[in-house]
């Protein structure tokens, strides 16, 4: 199995919170777009941002893997881009990274006010490989394609 690491910023360990969510089930197109719209933002702000999204309230706009996606109209004000989707699951599962980032950083005795989203990304995880019985002795692939979640939440 390969390693991984956190990346190296130029920024003092003791003001960064860190978060990793592994082997989430969650699409890698949704969750690159949906950590895309929130990185660099201030943490509250993203956190309002991705509630909405839950609530399918506002849009995220779609960067990448845009093929099929509806065109919104609150879009093109705000973020200047015409497609978006609202990726529901994908959204609850960065929410949750970024609610254990800051209760990393909090436990190290950082302001949560002025925290801010200095890194987040999605990466693929591991594929589960299984096979589906057919008629005539064949057999289909059925594969469930995971995800890896990593945020770095930073005081500004």
């Amino acid at each position: 199995m390969g390693s991984w690491r956190y990346p190296l910023l130029k920024i003092d360990d003791t003001k960064l919170g860190k978060a990793v969510s592994r082997n989430v089930h969650a699409s890698i197109k949704d969750l690159y777009n949906v950590c895309r719209a929130v990185r660099g933002k201030n943490l509250q702000e993203a956190k309002k941002f991705l509630e909405n999204v839950i609530n399918m309230k506002e849009p995220v706009p779609f960067w990448r893997y845009q093929s099929g996606a509806s065109h919104k109209p609150s879009l093109e004000t705000k973020w200047k881009i015409k497609s978006g989707r609202y990726p529901v699951k994908a959204a609850k599962i960065v929410l949750k990274a970024l609610e254990n980032a800051e209760a990393n950083a909090v436990a190290k005795g950082l302001d949560p006010d002025n925290l801010k989203v200095i890194h987040i990304a999605a990466h693929k995880g591991i594929t589960l490989k299984r096979f589906i019985p057919r008629a005539f002795g064949r057999a289909t692939a059925k594969y469930k394609r995971t995800s890896n979640i990593e945020v770095i939440v930073g005081e500004v």
